[in-house]
């Protein structure tokens, strides 16, 4: 359902080829604050993500995972871990026929990085993967303020996905007033964007 925010969705999400997917809290469920999701054993995929992406590779968008991952920097798990995450979560998928097509992950603690969302160093590094991407044609749906302002940083419209009150990070009315739209969860963003 569109707020009003900055970005004029019916005009822009024709334009839209790159879908940029925050992780913990849009596609398995997130860990009360101060905890993190280091193994396989700790990733519960919230319903109905796997159609809701496979519906985005079906419209020939691109879907990016851009994650920061600040339990590495704290020792809690590995780089390595995250990685075998992200191999797990692809062979998940697969049997959904669904993909991920790139993922990107901050290993640092704060202030430590230029790609610790809300920076955009994620962002840029994945445009320097795929040419084709750009601020204009991609969009970024997210959880948290962090993301949105991510969004905003990078000049890119975004989606604001309402997470469960236990787990919400502060800062949720913000995020509401400067994300383009908000949704209940991704399912719902993805029906917005595709509709």
């Amino acid at each position: 359902m569109p707020t009003g925010g900055p970005n004029d969705f019916p005009h822009i999400f024709a334009d839209i080829e790159y879908v940029f997917l925050d992780r913990d809290g849009v596609i398995n469920l997130k860990s009360p604050e101060g905890k993190y999701i280091g193994h396989w054993d700790h990733f519960h995929f919230l319903p109905g993500v796997e159609e809701a992406i496979a519906a985005l590779n079906r419209s020939g968008r691109t879907v990016i995972v851009v994650t920061n991952q600040r339990g590495v920097a704290l020792g809690y798990y590995t780089k390595a871990d995250v990685d075998a995450i992200h191999e797990a979560l692809q062979k998940h998928l697969a049997q959904h026929a669904a993909r991920i097509d790139a993922f990107y992950f901050c290993p640092h603690d704060k202030n430590e990085c230029n790609c610790r969302k809300p920076k955009t160093g994620l962002f840029e590094e994945a445009f320097q993967d795929f040419p084709g991407a750009s601020a204009t044609n991609s969009i970024v749906i997210g959880d948290s303020l962090s993301d949105i302002q991510a969004a905003r940083n990078l000049g890119a419209p975004s989606i604001f996905i309402q997470g469960d009150p236990d787990t919400q990070k502060p800062g949720e009315e913000q995020a509401r007033s400067l994300a383009g739209a908000v949704s209940a969860s991704l399912v719902e963003a993805v029906k917005l964007l595709l509709r």
